[in-house]
């Protein structure tokens, strides 16, 4: 009866008379005692979390010692010295056995603590990586980590973020959202807040319900939080299949569900070899580790027929000693602590990549970061500071409106307005004397103005406001805070320095507009749309902004002249406009378009709303370069890799900024043929055939305008020449380029969820020189990863080579006499070998190691190294037998004994002097 009330509770959500979706959000909102606008008060937030836990999919056992400690004695090479220890012990040979048992511990004790140590940091990495939800509380909106969200709180989300928790709406704008995770359906779903359901409805026809870990793939919304953790849909499925969750391979059925015996013989044959695969780790792990397994494998295979050629040579005589020696040569040429060592080395390369701005999310970026030979990124907040000021503002009918002195991005308090009036309307002929007013002296009988300031403040999401702390006065706070787009911010904080900011516009009983439909962003047409009603006029007036190129193609009027009606926008004024946005980014200014129209209220048609727009003017935006993205830059082409920029914005800014950091070259030094394919802009790119593009001396360092698909088929092109390509990413749209990337680069503080998701790492602070450390850690963990092969690989040809020739030195009795004891091979094995290659794993990157090129794509088994393995190997075995022999026949009288591989005597002391100078040279 508890059982079946408990779930009716998960079903319905906690403190709720039925499921959500069978209610309207305003009985959800009183149910669960919360607020649309101010959300949950931070107390009751705290107590609640205390009442349902974190938000967060339970991973059963998490960090399990007791799986850690299996993993080290359940493994390949570990069994194989469990093996070699019980046939000592089986004939008797205690200290072979005993030296064997004391290496097992150490093997077991030193890779417990190790394994540990590197679990302990990648769950620390996991946890830097955890989603973060928009929520109010105590009437603050705040971005908090989406374990901390509670059933009542309120949610805010946008496109490209992933839903932090089930959400009852309250709000949609066009919102739609993938649930293929959940409900299999691959097309988006819209949503409908208003709506209610039956009780029984499906979770996929529940419109009205957002599911935790979907994705917004349009639009934006507002919600309640009403399951979060194992309570959520998503929570319930991650349940059951944990307590049905077998690594056993499915029966393959026919058309009509039927099965056949030999199918299900089939499956559990897989199911046999996935798991044999598993437990040697050829088919588990980075594609690294995977090949050190089978390598390992493969090794255990020539073990095995070295073994049997030590039997063989000494004729299968029943001789503990020649036993012990053959289970001794066949350990030689395995390698027991490969894997352990890549482990260690990735794990602690991880961690110092977090200390370098970089978190990993597959540890197989790692191997693929060395060879990178090209970076293709974007430019705002990564190569520029992200810090956007709207520098100039061009009302077509009135002039230009100039800043100076704004140092301070969020504050609109800071700085003067300056106003030159054009003659004739152009930016780029003579101007009158600028005048500096203040805001509402500008404003004062400028209808074309105040028409330009609705636009930026209406057609934008950001919200710019001061926040209040701990000994301020007043209702205000002291510090200037803004959340949203940079581009959005500067514009919101550009309209708020005249008191027009969306707030004081739309809030409040007495506010002038209301919003009816949102067209958001979108990056292949480059801009975006809203539909207000002026609350006054009753009228509807669609508000645009964008990319300059975009706005125009929809313009079919304009206003040019001072207090005049809308005018047809002729073709000299259509060349005025590009000429002026040509002068603002030469000047290095990201420029955008408005425009406006009047709308049908209830409007759903983009196409119809976007059609004969009324251009206003432009706006010209600037963000600085970072400091330290030249440098970078410098380094990149220092270290062999092409850096190439491919930004949203104009080719004239994109160059401006290109040249600032150094990725393109001075145009005037280079062939006119290469200096023109430096820079293209997407259509010109997109529209030449791949024929076209293999046949352009240089791939363009800069494609401007850049839609989500020329991302694709830039990486394309470097493909088809060979190279290696890291791709930056951060909107939804640049998903597939990640994922098309050898190396995709998601930003952690711009980025979306989605682009997270599909990318290889991300970089914390946004910042290109990022990528470069990162570069640098992965040449050289590539670095001491082809070390520690090399010293390992080598040392078990050495091994391998004077055990086996040495078989060909015979005693009087013509048994084989060894040139190293059992107990010396396992020494050797373990000590000389193992800990070492601890070491190499953790050298420090060697001085020069960005003045090379970029590393082979081939991996670490070229033949280059193959050779210097070989070489190495048959070299430290040619020594080991020249200081046998030396000591046996240069200082002594070849005599070889009888029997003395079992034990001493004075005829012997030759023998073992011999093996001793054996054991030091190989060491």
């Amino acid at each position: 009866m508890d059982d079946s009330r408990q779930e009716t509770e998960k079903s319905r959500g906690p403190g709720l008379s039925k499921p959500p979706h069978c209610l309207s959000y305003t009985a959800v909102l009183e149910q669960l005692s919360t607020d649309a606008d101010d959300g949950l008060a931070n107390a009751e937030a705290r107590s609640r979390l205390e009442t349902y836990g974190h938000n967060r999919l339970e991973e059963g056992e998490g960090l399990s010692i007791g799986k850690i400690l299996l993993r080290q004695i359940a493994n390949a090479m570990m069994l194989v010295l469990i093996l070699a220890m019980a046939v000592s012990f089986g004939i008797q040979s205690w200290i072979e056995g005993g030296v064997i048992a004391g290496i097992i511990g150490l093997n077991i004790v030193v890779g417990f603590f190790q394994e540990y140590a590197a679990e302990k940091t990648m769950s620390s990495l996991r946890s830097l990586t955890t989603p973060s939800g928009t929520v109010s509380r105590d009437g603050n909106t705040a971005v908090i980590p989406a374990i901390e969200i509670v059933p009542g709180d309120i949610v805010e989300v946008k496109t490209g973020e992933m839903i932090p928790a089930d959400l009852r709406l309250i709000e949609v704008v066009n919102f739609e959202t993938d649930e293929a995770l959940l409900t299999g359906e691959s097309l988006p779903v819209q949503k409908d807040s208003e709506a209610t359901f039956e009780e029984d409805t499906g979770p996929g026809d529940r419109l009205n319900i957002a599911y935790s870990s979907s994705t917004v793939t349009r639009g934006r919304a507002r919600g309640i939080a009403i399951a979060t953790g194992m309570d959520t849909e998503i929570g319930k499925i991650a349940s059951a299949l944990r307590a049905s969750g077998q690594k056993r391979r499915s029966v393959k059925r026919g058309p009509s569900g039927e099965t056949k015996k030999r199918w299900h013989v089939q499956a559990w044959v897989l199911t046999g070899t996935d798991t044999i695969g598993r437990f040697l780790g050829v088919n588990v792990g980075t594609p690294l580790q995977k090949k050190l397994s089978r390598l390992a494998v493969g090794l255990f295979g020539i073990a095995v027929v070295f073994a049997i050629v030590v039997m063989s040579a000494n004729y299968w005589r029943d001789n503990n000693e020649v036993i012990l020696y053959a289970v001794a040569t066949g350990l030689s040429m395995i390698p027991a602590c490969l894997v352990v060592v890549l482990t260690i080395t990735m794990a602690v390369g991880t961690k110092r990549m977090v200390q370098r701005h970089v978190i990993v999310r597959k540890l197989s970026s790692l191997e693929a970061l060395g060879a990178v030979t090209n970076i293709c990124s974007d430019k705002t907040g990564t190569l520029t500071q992200g810090k956007m000021i709207v520098k100039q503002a061009w009302v077509a009918s009135r002039g230009t409106y100039s800043l100076e002195g704004g140092s301070e991005p969020f504050n609109p308090t800071v700085g003067e307005i300056s106003f030159q009036a054009l003659a004739p309307r152009s930016t780029v002929e003579e101007k009158t004397a600028a005048e500096t007013k203040k805001p509402d002296e500008l404003l004062a009988d400028n209808r074309e103005l105040e028409d330009y300031l609705n636009v930026c403040s209406l057609a934008n999401l950001a919200h710019v406001y001061k926040k209040k702390h701990e000994g301020d006065e007043g209702d205000e706070g002291s510090e200037w805070h803004a959340r949203g787009e940079p581009t959005e911010i500067a514009i919101e904080v550009f309209s708020s320095r005249f008191s027009w900011d969306r707030d004081s516009l739309t809030k409040g009983e007495d506010a002038k507009w209301t919003q009816k439909v949102e067209f958001p962003f979108d990056s292949d047409i480059k801009r975006m749309t809203v539909v207000y009603t002026n609350n006054a006029e009753k009228k509807s007036v669609a508000f645009t902004k964008g990319a300059v190129e975009r706005i125009l193609e929809r313009c079919s009027e304009s206003v040019f002249e001072q207090s005049s009606p809308p005018s047809t926008l002729s073709d000299d004024h259509r060349e005025q406009i590009m000429k002026n946005m040509e002068a603002l980014t030469r000047s290095g200014l990201r420029v955008l378009a408005l425009a406006k129209r009047d709308a049908a209220p209830d409007t759903e048609d983009r196409v119809e709303v976007e059609k004969d727009l009324c251009f206003l003017g432009l706006v010209g935006i600037y963000d600085p370069p970072r400091p330290e993205s030249t440098r970078a830059v410098e380094l990149c082409h220092h270290a062999g890799i092409s850096v190439h920029m491919l930004t949203g914005d104009h080719p004239g800014t994109a160059e401006k900024i290109a040249q600032q950091v150094g990725i393109l070259p001075d145009l005037q030094q280079v062939a006119a043929d290469v200096a023109r394919a430096m820079i293209f802009t997407s259509s010109q790119f997109d529209n030449l055939s791949e024929e076209e593009i293999d046949a352009l001396p240089v791939l363009p360092r800069v494609i401007a305008r850049c839609a989500p698909q020329t991302k694709v088929n830039m990486i394309n092109a470097l493909h088809r020449r060979g190279r290696f390509v890291a791709m930056t990413g951060d909107g939804v749209n640049d998903s597939p380029s990640l994922k098309k990337a050898d190396v995709g680069i998601a930003m952690g503080q711009s980025g979306s969820d989605v682009a997270k998701d599909a990318s290889d790492i991300v970089l914390t602070d946004d910042n290109f020189a990022s990528i470069l450390n990162a570069i640098e850690e992965g040449r050289r963990i590539f670095d001491n990863i082809q070390r520690f092969v090399l010293h390992l690989l080598s040392e078990n040809v050495a091994q391998a080579c004077t055990l086996l020739i040495g078989l060909a030195f015979k005693d009087e009795s013509d048994q084989s006499v060894f040139p190293l004891s059992p107990v010396e091979i396992l020494w050797v094995i373990m000590i000389t070998s193992g800990l070492p290659d601890m070491g190499l794993g953790m050298e420090i990157a060697a001085p020069d190691i960005m003045d090379r090129p970029p590393q082979s794509k081939k991996g670490i088994f070229t033949w280059e190294v193959v050779v210097d393995i070989l070489v190495y190997g048959l070299w430290m075995a040619a020594l080991c037998l020249s200081s046998f022999s030396l000591v046996i026949w240069g200082f002594g009288d070849g005599d070889l004994g009888l029997d003395c591989n079992r034990d001493f005597n004075a005829q012997c002391e030759p023998v073992f002097r011999a093996r001793a100078t054996t054991f030091i040279s190989l060491t």
